[in-house]
């Protein structure tokens, strides 16, 4: 009886499929650590679809790849499940729900903006915001920083960009090159743990993975060459899809540690969007299931949204929402289907297993730069950049300081830290207390 129980639950029927990850797109708060966990419990504790270690595998396999990991790990218990069209059910039904949402609350924001109560909501929002980065900060610090070099690398990886302002993308690819190459000649610098040893060979591997190259690349480009067409690359929603997808190759460690380079970008490159605006955009993601990335359909709403051109301002917003969305999670389904059946080799190669150590280490640093960066936009009105040499100094005008962000950053860092409340309570306290002191 309990043979043919567990036969039963290792292959679950395709309507089962799409009714647990429905469930698990709507309940997947909490970021990665959260939905993670929320998928080990479903699939691998209650319904045992995969067991222990093919989980864990996976998800190592995960955190090799640039994108949100918990949706890529998704993707792949439903390709394991039932191929292809598991992958692609798995993976819409995590994203989904949170889109959806994102957008609503976007649509709402971009005619709210002006109100004073809107703004003076958003004073706590963002308050509340830097100490969760904070708190992100620490958190996955005080976990990839376990030997003296990965200390290292995070602390330069953070003057590169705070100080230096070397580029993003060259920063963190830096950082996992350098790891390929010390963990072939000192791996205890980077702890590196021993690979299982068995790998488990699948039927004709690179014909699987060159057609989803192929497939998905075109699923990828589909609605870049569309715009390109009809509207031409002088276009916002042409900006907005090239930005989006380049920053879907680079997303390495997480929505926290692309957000700065990100908002950067969309603030002092293109100006869809101000730093305050950046930050209220964080708290809504924070607010909502799925990917924290999603944050970036909120950046491509507000891009179209203020330059519409030939279209409505609401209809521009909702297709600049819709292409960030594609661009950003296309890709994911491509690294899925063209990699998964190399999961095991890529669980016991040494030089990538080395090179996701020191990228991690440098994710540390990064997200340094961001809470630095969120700091000083959320506490100051105005913040200046001074240039002494290859040396970039932030410089805050003093008199712009908001002492209500202020009190609140403080209020919320308790309300994190000490009393270990949720992050969407501490958000909604923080909301409606921005509220109340704008009023004094």
């Amino acid at each position: 009886m309990e043979q043919t129980l567990a036969t039963q639950t290792e292959h679950p029927d395709f309507s089962q499929l799409l009714k647990v990850f429905a469930r698990i797109g709507c309940l997947s708060f909490g970021g990665p650590a959260g939905q993670i966990a929320l998928m080990h419990r479903e699939l691998v504790e209650e319904r045992r679809w995969v067991d222990e270690d093919q989980y864990l595998h996976a998800l190592n396999f995960c955190h090799l790849l640039p994108g949100p990991e918990a949706q890529q790990l998704a993707t792949w218990v439903g390709w394991r499940l039932h191929g292809i069209r598991g992958g692609i059910a798995a993976g819409l039904l995590f994203v989904m729900p949170g889109a959806l949402v994102i957008l609503a609350l976007s649509t709402l924001y971009a005619f709210a903006a002006n109100l004073d109560w809107f703004a003076a909501l958003f004073v706590g929002i963002k308050a509340a915001v830097l100490s969760i980065v904070v708190q992100a900060l620490i958190r996955i610090g005080g976990r990839a920083l376990n030997t003296r070099f990965k200390k290292v690398v995070a602390i330069a990886a953070f003057i590169a960009l705070f100080f230096l302002n070397l580029p993003f993308p060259f920063v963190v690819l830096g950082a996992g090159a350098v790891g390929m190459f010390v963990a072939s000649r000192r791996p205890d610098w980077l702890a590196l743990k021993a690979g299982k040893g068995q790998i488990m060979e699948t039927a004709r591997p690179w014909r699987l993975s060159l057609r989803a190259i192929l497939v998905w690349g075109l699923i990828w480009a589909a609605p870049l060459l569309l715009v390109c067409a009809t509207l031409g690359r002088d276009h916002v929603l042409w900006d907005v899809g090239t930005f989006f997808s380049q920053l879907a190759l680079v997303t390495f460690g997480g929505a926290y540690a692309v957000l700065a380079y990100m908002a950067q970008e969309a603030v002092n490159g293109f100006g869809w969007l101000s730093a305050g605006e950046m930050a209220d955009g964080l708290g809504l993601a924070e607010t909502t299931p799925g990917p924290l990335i999603l944050v970036t359909q909120f950046v491509g709403y507000l891009a179209a949204f203020r330059a519409p051109e030939p279209f409505a301002p609401l209809l521009a917003g909702i297709i600049g929402a819709g292409l960030t969305t594609w661009v950003t999670f296309a890709p994911c389904f491509l690294w899925i289907f063209a990699f998964a059946p190399w999961i095991e080799r890529m669980e016991n190669a040494k030089w990538l297993k080395g090179g996701l150590a020191t990228l991690t280490a440098a994710v540390v640093g990064v997200i340094a730069n961001l809470t630095a960066w969120f700091a000083l936009h959320v506490l100051f009105a105005e913040v200046g950049a001074r240039q002494y040499g290859p040396l970039r100094i932030y410089w805050p005008e003093i008199a712009t300081f908001d002492w209500r962000a202020g009190v609140l950053a403080i209020l919320s860092a308790l309300l994190i830290f000490r009393l270990r409340w949720n992050v969407i309570i501490v958000l909604f306290t923080a909301g409606i207390c921005g509220i109340a002191l704008s009023l004094l």
